[in-house]
């Protein structure tokens, strides 16, 4: 058998610990809270493993040589009393860090954050709002999160089907979604950058294809954002993507999704006003991309087995128009 050297194997661990869904990434204040914590823990309890490993060597070295005497005795009191002591410092270092570490989340984090996100799950794609006073100026999205560096953020959670599990990594731990339930989340993001989500419950057969693109961009890339997805979407630009938008409006896919400015206004999938802006189809699956979208529409249940997304089964020349069309709501 092949023997990995220890060094490699320890890099390979460690390269689990990057990326866009890595726990230490510390894009949130709960995840940064979360890696001092995690480095605090981890030098106490590793301490404790020293001075275990230690103590058994040492009783092993003077077995025997002072067992039953006085000096035996005193030095087991004194070993005793010195390790109750550590443990209590121990503890009390650790009861402390974790206080402190969620002061700081509740006094950065006000009760009502100034930006509210509705988040619900569904089997397999996430339907996210934001809310807004003014119904008018309410954003509804799919799939990707867009969040302002910086800026507070409570996340209002729904399911509506099955239990899942809402959780970014590097932003906040997870958070679960119950049918019938509303649970909260919150965030404030403080650095900017590319993440990625995760439904972090079995629920179904694609779960591992329910995925979150998490983009936390400065204040105002947010607005210009926020504005432009609030636009409805774009009208065909040439005669092939006309014929696109005339299928699609007579088809199946209107009674299933919106698409602002046009007739259709269905809510049981996703949102497509601005799908073409999105970095990813099928809730992470694929990235967005032509030939992507072409195998997406041409076959979902080839793609995503088990979503309720139906085959249509249009031919080559009505495939080439729905995504001509598809490929303009930017």
């Amino acid at each position: 058998m092949t023997r990995l050297p220890a060094g490699l194997c320890l890099a390979g661990l460690l390269a689990g610990c990057g990326g866009t869904q890595s726990m230490t990434g510390g894009g949130g204040l709960q995840g940064e809270q979360f890696n001092r914590l995690f480095t605090l823990f981890m030098g106490i309890t590793g301490f404790f493993y020293v001075l275990v490993i230690v103590g058994m060597l040492a009783g092993i070295a003077i077995r025997g040589r002072a067992a039953g005497t006085e000096r035996g005795e005193r030095l087991a009191r004194t070993a005793l009393l010195g390790w109750i002591a550590a443990v209590v410092l121990g503890l009390t270092v650790l009861t402390v860090g974790s206080y402190a570490s969620e002061r700081r989340v509740s006094a950065a984090i006000p009760a009502r954050p100034p930006l509210e996100v509705q988040i619900t799950a569904n089997q397999w794609w996430w339907d996210i709002t934001y809310k807004n006073a003014v119904p008018a100026n309410e954003l509804r999205t799919a799939n990707e999160l867009h969040l302002p560096v910086g800026v507070p953020v409570k996340v209002t959670l729904k399911s509506n089907d099955v239990i899942h599990s809402f959780w970014i990594p590097s932003l906040a731990g997870k958070q679960d979604l119950i049918p019938g339930r509303v649970n909260d989340l919150l965030l404030l993001p403080t650095r900017t950058g590319q993440f990625r989500g995760q439904c972090a419950e079995f629920c179904g057969t694609q779960h591992a294809h329910m995925a979150l693109d998490v983009t936390v961009e400065p204040v105002a890339s947010f607005r210009r954002w926020q504005q432009a997805q609030l636009a409805p979407a774009a009208p065909p630009s040439t005669p092939l993507a006309q014929a696109g938008h005339d299928l699609v409006m007579s088809q199946q896919c209107a009674s299933c999704h919106a698409i602002a400015g046009t007739p259709a206004s269905a809510r049981f999938g996703p949102d497509l006003t601005h799908l073409a802006s999105r970095r990813s189809i099928a809730a992470g699956t694929l990235p967005m991309t032509r030939g992507h979208l072409y195998a997406w529409i041409a076959d979902p249940q080839g793609v995503k087995p088990g979503n309720n997304m139906p085959y249509i089964g249009f031919d080559s020349a009505k495939l080439h128009a729905v995504v001509a069309y598809l490929q303009g709501l930017k």
